[in-house]
């Protein structure tokens, strides 16, 4: 199994060629399929003996690819879509192949010293000091998790006893994720921000907020978090209103750009992040609007000495790891073996440069903005709020949500396009989240048609 024999060198020759062509086409949109009938299609795919490289090439080529959308499809619109670049995606393959373990300096050095100046770059764009640093984690959840760990053991060392119960200022438009993970993972409280019209967290609502809860409960207040680009709506929070209610009660502060995060890198919003430099951690994911491939979280601390602290795990067999001299990108998150997720989008941005990563965030805002003035024109629609970024969120004049699911389903169904139904304050429906370069307004127009 493990030798390379003919029929393993012929296998991984097809592969090749298969992976080759599917960076070089446009690649259909995909769709859906029921476990029955990729039982009926596809049979048992686990023998005793194998099947062999052809078969299971023909299984995945012809049964299994197809029942999985194409996530950077021009018209997949829905969720936060990916788009990675060519090269991304291509030298993600070396890294599988080269089978790098990106836990440890010790290990994988090479690894850490490229995914540290991809880390840098994200740093510089935030405004954040030079000793910042951090890792590459799975996702968004593993980043605000990890985040957020550091900072209640942050506070757990700073302050003289522990509040009754540890709490988190979040606002509702905030990511499942991190509401989840206060709950569920840490045992943490949540309290609630209201939005502002357009759903997001000000500095203001966040001190009404605060002083009106009990001292026993305030006490336990030890971090916020600020989203810069929420999913649902796309909107950026008042992050320097934010950043300075925290600074006055000496709360970690945590900023969520899993999606909008990128957006940093345009000049024409870059206003809208003012006070992300205050933040004490703060996380975008590469494999959303940063073109590189699933899966990937740039995880970044202000001083990663406290995210050390609390994240460093302390075993005898760990000892060489720890003495090699340089910083272990586990230290810095939930996790102790990693794959190095943030080679992919290093290699792109180091063969593209960064002037490349620019234009390509400038020209999904110019395409979501050409949608927002198409929705606005329609006599059928209703934008229901101004976007930040580049996600719309807007309604169906007479619509309910069966009418968003029939529609919905309809577009997968005939292969034009993904789009779902969501919600905004009570009133059923959609939105469209546009990261990929090569989607147009003529796309965006073509979904908005098949609404009339």
């Amino acid at each position: 199994m493990h030798e390379f024999t003919p029929a393993v060198e012929q296998t991984v020759r097809e592969l090749a060629r298969l992976s080759v062509a599917r960076l070089a086409s446009d690649v259909p949109l995909g769709g859906a399929a029921t476990q029955e009938r990729l039982e009926s299609a596809a049979g048992e795919t686990i023998t005793a003996a194998g099947l062999g490289g052809a078969r299971a090439i023909e299984l995945w080529t012809e049964v299994l690819a197809p029942a999985c959308l194409t996530v950077d499809h021009p018209r997949y619109l829905s969720f936060i879509p990916g788009a990675p670049a060519k090269l991304a995606s291509a030298f993600d393959m070396l890294v599988g192949v080269s089978n790098v373990y990106g836990g440890s300096w010790l290990e994988g050095a090479g690894a850490a010293f490229a995914e540290n100046q991809a880390l840098r770059w994200i740093a510089d764009l935030a405004g954040l000091p030079e000793g910042a640093g951090g890792t590459f984690v799975q996702g968004g959840t593993l980043g605000n998790l990890s985040a957020l760990v550091a900072a209640r053991e942050t506070a757990r060392r700073q302050r003289s006893g522990a509040p009754g119960r540890w709490a988190v200022c979040v606002s509702d438009e905030a990511h499942s994720s991190v509401t989840h993970a206060l709950r569920v993972v840490m045992d943490a409280d949540v309290v609630l921000v209201p939005g502002d019209e357009r759903g997001r967290m000000t500095g203001g609502a966040l001190r009404a907020v605060v002083d009106g809860l009990p001292p026993e409960r305030r006490a336990g207040v030890f971090a916020v978090v600020a989203t810069a680009g929420s999913t649902n709506l796309g909107t950026v929070d008042d992050l320097a209103g934010i950043a300075e209610v925290a600074r006055e009660n000496g709360w970690w502060l945590h900023v969520d750009g899993a999606y909008g995060g990128a957006g940093l890198a345009a000049g024409t919003v870059r206003h809208l992040y003012d006070g992300v430099q205050w933040a004490d951690s703060f996380i975008v994911d590469p494999h959303k609007w940063l073109f590189g491939p699933f899966d990937s979280c740039a995880l970044l601390y202000r001083d990663p000495a406290l995210a050390r602290a609390a994240h460093t795990q302390h075993a005898a067999y760990l000892e060489p790891v720890a003495a090699c001299g340089g910083q272990n990108p586990s230290d810095h998150a939930l996790q102790l073996t990693r794959r190095s997720r943030g080679l992919p989008f290093w290699f792109s941005l180091a063969v593209h440069g960064s002037d490349a990563y620019r234009d390509a965030v400038e020209r999904t805002l110019a395409t979501a903005r050409a949608g927002a003035e198409l929705i606005r024109r329609s006599d059928h629609l209703d934008l229901l709020v101004e976007p930040d970024l580049t996600v719309l969120t807007f309604a169906r004049r007479g619509w309910g949500a069966d009418d968003y699911a029939r529609w919905s389903d309809g577009l997968l169904a005939s292969r034009q396009a993904f789009v779902t139904p969501t919600g905004h304050r009570g009133r059923a429906c959609t939105r469209l989240a546009v990261v990929n370069p090569a989607t147009t307004p003529d796309d965006l127009r073509l979904v908005l048609d098949s609404m009339r």
